[in-house]
């Protein structure tokens, strides 16, 4: 399983492929280092001709997007930044082709590589993580409620062109039978009942979206995974990175999808308050629409057992999972039988 490989394994596993794909790039790379393993393997590249050049190279995860989705992200991405949202740039292959085939010959398995210019900055979960001051953790999510909604603003009143392609977060790709992050019900961490429990719930949340409006106003191409482990910080300059599960959903989702991680905390209220004042700001919405954002939290939680379902690499044990499955049991449990 890839989390559990030792350095030297992942530096004949995916080095090799890591600089095959280099060689269709206009750099001469100097440096190749392991930046993260995950489903995509990402490195950090260090140009030789110039060593102030530093690039990443991301190994996407096989089988999860295709290229036509691959290449819808990255023109989605090069709109938000003409909309003056800061996002990584990506660097064409030299053919013009933004991603490019290669063979993992250890498993024989095959990804697409892409490249982008390195964004300086560190993990916004990383600097709330060593601040106990509120005045910063406010001030954080009031800015990370702004972008969002400079996002929401951009997707709301753009078109896609002809052949964008990405899946649909809507009331089958979040509750359906077939749920695009994985069947949660069936986790083998849970009991027949608590099976039950979820799969009665799943139901109920499937019906409140499908009553949902799709207007674009409320629902449009949304990030999908908007919380701060994916926000650069450099300063007061916000980067939003890793629109790997980028689709089109409902706003509310990419707003629940920002709080969950913070739901538990003492100063969840104030965190929200921040984090919905800095959205509209720049966005107007309703109270009627916030009002869903309980609904969505509860979905999203649900969604990540689902998650940790289908990677049984990652399905050790974890206290933020047995907290992330506790507090849905709890939830769904008002509703059993109702």
């Amino acid at each position: 399983m890839i989390d559990s490989m030792d350095n030297d394994t992942v530096d004949q596993t995916f080095t090799p492929a890591a600089r095959a794909a280099l060689d269709f790039f206009p750099i001469d790379a100097e440096e190749l280092t392991l930046v993260s393993l995950s489903e995509n393997v990402t490195f950090k590249v260090v140009d030789k001709h110039d060593g102030q050049a530093a690039y990443v190279l991301r190994l996407h995860r096989p089988g999860y997007h295709t290229l036509e989705e691959l290449d819808s992200e990255r023109v989605w991405i090069r709109a938000l930044a003409e909309a003056g949202v800061d996002v990584p740039t990506a660097v064409p292959a030299r053919d013009g082709r933004y991603y490019v085939p290669v063979t993992i010959a250890a498993t024989g398995e095959q990804r697409f590589a892409g490249l982008a210019l390195w964004t300086e900055g560190r993990l916004l979960s990383d600097v709330l993580a060593e601040t106990s001051d509120p005045t910063v953790v406010e001030h954080s999510f009031r800015q990370l409620g702004a972008i969002t909604a400079a996002m929401h603003n951009q997707a709301s009143a753009w078109r896609p062109p002809p052949g964008f392609k990405r899946r649909a977060l809507d009331s089958d790709g979040l509750m359906g039978a077939a749920p695009h992050w994985g069947p949660f019900w069936e986790h083998r961490s849970l009991s027949p009942a608590e099976r039950g429990l979820l799969l009665e719930m799943r139901g109920r949340m499937h019906e409140t979206l499908a009553r949902l409006s799709r207007a674009p106003s409320v629902y449009s191409l949304i990030h999908a995974d908007m919380h701060p482990g994916n926000i650069l910080v450099d300063g007061d300059r916000l980067t939003v990175i890793d629109f790997d599960d980028t689709g089109f959903g409902w706003h509310q989702y990419d707003i629940a999808t920002a709080l969950t991680g913070w739901q538990t905390k003492p100063n969840a209220a104030e965190i929200e308050r921040a984090f919905l004042s800095g959205y509209r700001a720049a966005r107007p919405v309703p109270d009627e629409a916030l009002s869903l954002i309980p609904t969505f939290r509860l979905i999203r939680w649900m969604a990540t057992i689902g998650w940790f379902h289908q990677r049984p690499e990652l399905d050790r044990p974890s206290e933020v999972f047995e907290e992330r499955k506790a507090w849905v049991l709890k939830q769904c449990a008002p509703f059993q039988g109702g």
